[in-house]
């Protein structure tokens, strides 16, 4: 625990990523199997399920620190952080501990879970009285379930690959998948042979950028390949062995949650890894995304969900052929590979010798242009269509890992966009936990301001600063973490799509809300209203959705 606190530290107090990468780096090489396992674990974003019930865990607080409730909640609102708060609070510790981190993990924390509340509370006045606070902070955030720091998967694939001499898509292929905190993991992370893949196994994604300039500034359109950006759950198929896995890009075995994907991947030959994006689809085109996400929450799917609301996956790209690892391959190459498996024939010259492998397996169209000014003209449509926008992929490339500027890019459509009035607010996360960054934002309806979207994203720090200030100056009531604040300020808030919602008091639902900007030049009384925003259901704004 000790020689992982101090990783912690130095992470946390430094904003370069080559520095990051070097001081994981030596612990990695420094560290043992066992707890470079759980390290790597933690570092990759995991986490164990809640181990001690938040309440109990503020309850054994207060016994050791002897603090009334008030002046802990007082501590607890100016820090922020719940892990943190405690960590500062607690009384020096009486001895100390060299304990490694698995047996922390794996023998003392694990097992608190199935504790009664005596025996909780006597094991956590054991624990914090060995540890120093960041010790006593890292333990409390692994226990709460919050052990986040600021390094992505990316940066602890690169200090992994810098330790082992192993490339960088190896090791990141590795880490994809379901796998176990345990030495023997560790180690296979450093062998040279890279055919190590199991079946399940995914490909780590390859992620686009926005578009951050006009398509023009990419050169020759000639050089790049264009297809529609689907708004549906991104995933890999694989098929080895006689079996299928399908794994969305949250790591998320999903197999059993599409049985029809499953069947028809049973046509692809063995040693076939395929990524697109599953789609609600029925009679040849797209259906509402909420009824997707009917079929990704439920944990069995009944014959009448079946019927209702059939799926296809709109695959883009091959990433294994005939067991064979083809990434490197170009894009214009995968592409070939790609059309000739799901659409045989299809790039043979008479219509008559094309085929499709399966109606669930689809290839996602190109898009065919002569100039950017005739794509730019195509993109126009994609609400029409019901697609985010355009992809645009260089055709000599190769499918990276994660997300790496240069090769593909998102051109998204302009978002939909509306005046709304901050109307409640709360503490961020992270480094932002002593501040007010979570914000829920109202329009007008028949006088009143009625809740219509949560953002906590768009603002520069300065802003936030200033907003915080405000939201502290202005509360009105309070509901647990929850602030009501006085309505005063408008910000424009960007979406990508909105549907009914007879969940929400407004009876709309946005997707992906973000603030766009703050509107310091706009009174509330013009924030725009609930009927502005239903109006888009069936307007300009694109398909009507259910939910």
């Amino acid at each position: 625990m000790r020689h992982f606190t101090r990783l912690f530290g130095s992470i946390d107090e430094t904003t370069k990523t080559s520095e990051k990468v070097a001081v994981m780096a030596e612990y990695f090489s420094t560290c043992s199997p066992s707890d470079g396992a759980w390290t790597v674990y933690l570092l990759t974003g995991r986490k164990l399920r809640q181990l001690v019930p938040t309440a109990r865990l503020v309850g054994c607080a207060l016994a050791q620190t002897n603090l009334p409730e008030w002046l802990f909640g007082e501590s607890y609102d100016a820090v922020g952080d719940l892990a943190e708060t405690i960590a500062l609070l607690l009384p020096p510790p009486t001895s100390s501990s060299d304990v490694p981190l698995k047996e922390w993990v794996e023998e003392r924390l694990m097992p608190l879970r199935g504790k009664s509340e005596e025996e909780q509370t006597a094991l956590l006045t054991t624990y914090w009285s060995e540890l120093t606070m960041p010790e006593r902070l890292v333990m409390n955030k692994i226990i709460t379930g919050s052990f986040r720091v600021g390094v992505s998967q990316l940066l602890v694939v690169k200090a992994l690959s810098k330790t082992s001499g192993v490339d960088e898509p190896t090791i990141a292929h590795r880490l994809m998948g379901d796998w176990k905190p345990t030495a023997q993991f560790f180690k296979g992370l450093f062998e040279a042979d890279t055919t190590d893949a199991d079946v399940s196994r995914p490909y780590p994604f390859y992620l686009a950028y926005p578009l951050e300039q006009e398509p023009a500034a990419l050169g020759d359109i000639c050089e790049w390949l264009a297809e529609w950006k689907w708004d549906g759950i991104r995933s890999q198929l694989i098929r080895r062995n006689g079996e299928t896995f399908i794994w969305s890009r949250g790591e998320e075995l999903i197999s059993e949650r599409f049985p029809e994907l499953l069947d028809a991947a049973a046509f692809l030959p063995d040693g076939t890894v395929i990524d697109g994006e599953i789609l609600a689809w029925a009679e040849g085109e797209v259906l509402p995304f909420a009824l997707l996400q009917k079929r990704i929450t439920r944990k069995s799917i009944s014959k009448k969900m079946l019927e209702e609301i059939p799926v296809a996956i709109m695959v883009y790209d091959i990433l294994e052929f005939e067991g064979v690892d083809i990434r490197t391959k170009p894009m214009s190459e995968r592409r070939k590979i790609l059309t000739e498996l799901l659409s045989p024939g299809a790039l043979d010259a008479a219509p008559s010798c094309r085929g499709q492998l399966h109606p669930a397996l689809r290839v996602s169209p190109g898009l065919f242009a002569s100039s950017w000014e005739e794509l730019a003209e195509s993109r126009e449509t994609s609400r029409d269509l019901k697609v985010e926008g355009i992809m645009l992929k260089r055709a000599s490339s190769a499918y990276g890992v994660g997300r790496r500027k240069g090769d593909w890019w998102k051109w998204k459509v302009n978002p939909f966009s509306i005046d709304a009035v901050l109307i409640y607010a709360q503490r961020g996360s992270g480094k932002r936990a002593s501040l007010y960054t979570d914000y829920t934002f109202g329009v007008w309806n028949e006088g009143k301001l009625v809740p219509v979207a949560k953002a906590y994203s768009g603002l520069d720090d300065s802003e936030i600063r200033q907003v915080d200030d405000f939201i502290r100056k202005n509360t009105l009531e309070k509901f647990g973490p929850v602030r009501t604040v006085k309505p005063q300020l408008v910000f424009e808030v960007a979406f990508e799509g909105i549907q009914k919602s007879s969940r929400h008091k407004s009876g709309v639902a946005v997707r992906f809300p973000r603030i766009a900007r703050w509107r310091t030049d706009k009174p509330m009384e013009e924030a725009d209203s609930l009927e502005t925003l239903s109006a888009l259901i069936d307007g300009e704004g694109g398909p009507q959705r259910e939910s």
